[in-house]
């Protein structure tokens, strides 16, 4: 798994997280809001997330 220091991650439960730091192996993630204006870091999530094994 390569690792894109260029997105850090600490959710270890994700699919794309590089088990060995604290960064994410994809190229780039996409950021969702979860309401029709974001004013605060609760209304945004990784859409990128999937659940690892």
């Amino acid at each position: 798994m390569k690792i894109n220091k260029s997105i850090g991650c600490t959710v270890n439960e994700c699919k794309y997280h590089a088990k060995e730091d604290s960064f994410c192996s994809l190229d780039h993630i996409n950021v969702v809001k979860h309401h029709d204006r974001a004013n605060s870091v609760e209304a945004t999530d990784c859409g990128s997330f999937e659940v690892g094994k």
